[in-house]
């Protein structure tokens, strides 16, 4: 299962560290996602930091997005209504990408036991 993170303490160390702190964070966010939605063999975290330095954050917004139907999958498979809200990750990640994964991984933490 997954581990429920503290939203505050990683958007300060994501701050402070001037966005080193993310790459892990993402990395974390991707195997997150990939376990809860049930897609284990899907892209890794460490290819998607890969793609993402390579493409200089366009792969990024790729990654947003998918990380919508993702969740979208998971919420199915419990039997919840799904939002699709990869759309609104992809823009907000393009703007501002810290708020973007932030909103992710408080959807990530409704899945933590």
């Amino acid at each position: 299962m997954v581990k429920k993170r503290n939203l505050v303490l990683y958007i300060i160390l994501s701050l402070i560290t001037g966005g080193i702190f993310m790459l892990y964070w993402i990395y974390s966010l991707t195997t997150d996602t990939n376990t809860i939605s049930g897609e284990t063999d899907d892209t890794s975290g460490g290819m998607v930091i890969l793609f993402t330095i390579i493409t200089c954050g366009i792969y990024g917004l790729y990654w947003a997005y998918k990380r919508g139907g993702k969740i979208d999958k998971a919420k199915t498979n419990r039997g919840e209504s799904a939002s699709n809200k990869g759309i609104l990750y992809l823009i907000l990640y393009f703007f501002a990408g810290i708020i973007s994964i932030a909103l992710i991984q408080n959807e990530v933490n409704k899945f933590a036991e």
